[in-house]
């Protein structure tokens, strides 16, 4: 605006070019403080050329096509910027997770204190509804916890006398006394915190195909320029070395990459853009580039490749005297009462209504199950504990809760974390395209192998925490070749330092948990495995486009830049040219949203 105000208002000379000075400076200061950071750095990028290029034209008095080049340049920044990763914002989630007091337990007094204060050997008190604030055992007293920030499982488990917890686990329900075994800085919640924290940090950055390019454009050119300021007058005849270095401003301003600075980053928002549309989102151009080069995929289980939610697989009878449809409906008569999430489960089996009018003494006991009197029988719903069922080994592979009729275990119901739709045919078209497939899960090891096993993934690790997937993604990571990236998929608070630690992280939009969303580069908002197949189309797809983008754009610079040196193409020619190629282009980047 301030240099068209110069070149249109009647104004004098000396204050037209003031204005002139004026508007470049301010047009150019970002670009130039950028190519002065690079250039400390030992780097020459493209924010170098348009400098050099800019002020070149102001040196050869064509002042307003160096305006031209700044301007459009900066309008592709523009558009870039908005393509581009944001900062993450600090993980919600995470916080929560850390606990804001401790009951330290002194005599018979209790008083509440920070963790940071607690010593090894304290005893603290852990209530219903409290975070676990500290690792350490069990000395007194039983309860439900509820790991599921650890481990993402969502299955309870009940600790008793001799029960070692760690901190972050929840106390559903029950009241217990602990012994502090390690201070909170060593704390399994203090890890987890740590590891998000630094994750980022240690992160490599992902250089777009765009960025490697420039590396290698902007110093040939610049070479090119100073060999014809140089060597002009000696291989042409009655060219003086003014006459060369004009013809040198001029080539550095036709090689302005302004082309390329407008179709590319628009390449990458139309990439990030149909993405969207198809419920995937890209946090950023570079981790767009990045998804074409994934060359293993590591998936948690519960939540990602699982729906995360029990489902009755099959209902069993142990006696024959009672019918199936009498077992399911004692169930249904005991977990009526219960806001467990098994109990839920096995609710939405019952096709009726059920008939509680009968039920009385109902109880609901912290990690065992529930038990009520009906028509003067005592019922027993529970792990086969505590029904005094003699196989719990029934338990391993799968979820099993036993019925107890009096003094008879009469059935069991079998429950499943099902999985998802469309995962396994994912998977599968995952591994024809070269790509290798992991599971890292804090379920049991019997329970990951089937779930692996039914997917066909070879290599899968089980009853990790947090700090140990985190531990083997950096071996991983270590061990990978080339420029293949590591994807991890996960969708819990639990996988939050490997989202954000893995070359691509891929969080589950839906059931996922805002931590998990936040630390990772790519979120599904459908939560359906089947849209990583489509970004890395996407991505592919973008990627080719710009490649033809670079190549046609490039093309003509070189056909304009020779023109030039024979004075055939002068620089309104150049611009001209420089206009042509860019509207082509960008018709071009515009079929990725087909």
């Amino acid at each position: 605006m301030i240099y068209f105000l110069a070149i249109y208002i009647p104004l004098d000379d000396r204050i037209q070019g003031i204005l002139k000075i004026i508007a470049l400076l301010v047009l150019l200061s970002r670009t130039a403080r950028k190519a002065g950071k690079q250039l400390i750095k030992g780097v020459l990028d493209e924010n170098a050329l348009i400098t050099i290029s800019v002020i070149g034209a102001c040196f050869v008095e064509k002042s307003t096509e160096g305006v031209m080049v700044i301007t459009l340049y900066e309008i592709g920044k523009i558009l870039e910027a908005r393509a581009v990763s944001k900062t993450r914002k600090s993980i919600s989630d995470l916080m929560n997770l850390k606990p804001e007091y401790a009951n330290l337990k002194q005599g018979e007094e209790v008083k509440q204190v920070n963790p940071e204060e607690i010593q090894v050997g304290d005893i603290i008190l852990v209530k219903t509804g409290e975070k676990i604030p500290l690792d350490g055992m069990v000395i007194k007293g039983e309860a439900e916890i509820d790991n599921s920030s650890l481990t993402g499982e969502s299955k309870r488990i009940k600790i008793m006398e001799g029960t070692k917890v760690l901190s972050g686990g929840i106390n559903v329900q029950g009241l217990f006394e602990m012994k502090v075994e390690k201070t909170y800085e060593n704390s399994t919640v203090y890890q987890i915190l740590n590891l998000v924290e630094n994750a980022t940090d240690k992160k490599a950055k992902t250089e777009t195909f765009v960025a490697k390019a420039a590396k290698i454009y902007t110093p040939i050119v610049l070479g090119v320029a100073l060999l014809v300021a140089i060597f002009m007058p000696v291989l042409v005849k009655d060219i003086t070395y003014l006459e060369s270095i004009y013809k040198a401003f001029i080539f550095l301003v036709i090689s302005c990459p302004c082309s390329i600075a407008i179709s590319v980053p628009l390449s990458y928002f139309s990439g990030i853009g149909k993405a969207a549309k198809r419920g995937i989102l890209v946090k950023g151009s570079d981790y767009l580039d990045g998804i074409k080069d994934i060359g293993q995929i590591i998936f948690d289980k519960t939540g990602t490749i699982t729906t995360g939610e029990f489902k009755v697989k099959s209902v069993n009878r142990l006696k024959d005297s009672y019918k199936q449809e009498e077992i399911l409906n004692y169930f249904a008569m005991g977990e009526s009462f219960s806001n467990h999430p098994i109990a839920k489960s096995i609710l939405k089996e019952v096709k009726q209504e059920v008939d509680t009018r009968k039920v009385t003494n109902f109880e609901e006991i912290a990690g065992k199950g529930v038990q009520y009197n009906y028509e003067g029988k005592e019922i027993k719903i529970g792990n086969a504990s505590f029904v005094g069922y003699p196989s719990p080994e029934q338990e391993m592979a799968q979820t099993t809760i036993f019925l107890k009729i009096g003094e008879e275990v009469a059935g069991s119901i079998v429950l499943t974390d099902e999985i998802k739709p469309g995962a396994k045919a994912t998977i599968k078209k995952l591994k024809e395209l070269g790509i290798k497939i992991k599971m890292f899960t804090g379920d049991k090891k019997e329970i990951a192998e089937a779930i692996a096993n039914e997917l066909k993934i070879e290599e899968v690790r089980a009853e990790m925490l947090p700090q140990h997937k985190y531990e083997e993604l950096e071996k991983v990571l270590d061990s990978k070749i080339g420029n293949q990236k590591v994807a991890y998929v996960g969708d819990g608070i639990n996988d939050s330092p490997v989202l954000a630690r893995s070359d691509l992280g891929i969080s589950m939009g839906g059931m996922g948990s805002s931590s998990a969303i936040e630390a990772s580069d790519m979120v599904i908002m459908t939560d359906e495995l089947e849209k990583i197949l489509e970004a890395i189309q996407i991505s592919k797809k973008t990627n080719q486009i710009i490649q033809q983008n670079l190549i046609f754009s490039i093309g003509v610079k070189i056909l304009t830049l020779l023109l030039s040196l024979f004075g055939i193409a002068d620089m309104w020619e150049a611009v001209f040219a420089d206009v042509g190629t860019t509207l082509i282009t960008i018709f071009n980047t515009l079929r990725i949203l087909k």
